[in-house]
């Protein structure tokens, strides 16, 4: 997964990208603020952003507030930076919309199991978006055999889109995932195919009966 690191100090980012790094990450790294928001607007945008409180052009708060009020924006989950370490300060990054935050100077195992956090996070946000995807594709096809069909009284043809006759197994699985095993039900038996069979057995007698 890729992870975007904004952060101004030198020592601070190289940290980062080395420990990211060696936890098996693909690291993208900004020295400021407004780098950070164009690559957060990119196709290729990471999914994960670590982003330093405070920063020079725009500080990472700001970009929460961006990035969340950006109603077709890409999700990004982030992890704000941050020296400030008061329970007003850390609410201020969340309210801005901010997913987590880390105090500096950070614990090794304390940003890895946020940053794990974020990563699940992430996988279900895919995950649901496949299922929505699925279930709008789903929805697709159901409308499709929606409305007032024409149906013929006597010989049950469907009249399709272009204005032409055809059977309904015909019709529904051009327009459906239905399959069709055909069959006769027992009183088309009765009513259609005892009656040949009695004809049959009656004309077609072999020879010599």
């Amino acid at each position: 997964m890729r992870v975007l690191i904004a952060e101004d100090d030198p020592v601070s980012r190289l940290l980062l990208q080395v420990t990211l790094a060696k936890w098996g990450y693909d690291v993208v790294v900004c020295c400021d603020g407004m780098e950070a928001w164009q690559k957060i607007q990119g196709n290729d945008a990471p999914e994960l952003a670590i982003l330093d409180w405070m920063m020079p052009g725009m500080d990472g708060v700001e970009i929460c507030r961006r990035l969340r009020a950006a109603l077709n924006a890409r999700p990004v989950y982030v992890l704000l930076l941050t020296a400030k370490g008061l329970r007003k300060d850390i609410v201020a990054g969340l309210m801005a919309g901010a997913d987590d935050y880390v105090t500096k100077p950070f614990d090794h195992e304390e940003l890895r199991a946020r940053v794990q956090v974020g990563v699940r996070i992430i996988e279900l946000q895919r995950r649901l978006a496949g299922r929505v995807q699925e279930l709008e594709s789903a929805l697709a096809r159901v409308k499709q055999l929606q409305g007032l069909l024409p149906i013929c009284s006597y010989c049950k043809k469907i009249r399709n889109d272009r204005n032409y006759w055809e059977q309904v197994d015909n019709y529904l699985s051009q327009h459906s995932e239905v399959q069709f095993s055909h069959s006769v039900c027992p009183e088309c038996f009765e009513y259609h195919v005892k009656p040949q069979l009695d004809w049959l057995k009656k004309n077609h007698n072999p020879p010599g009966e």
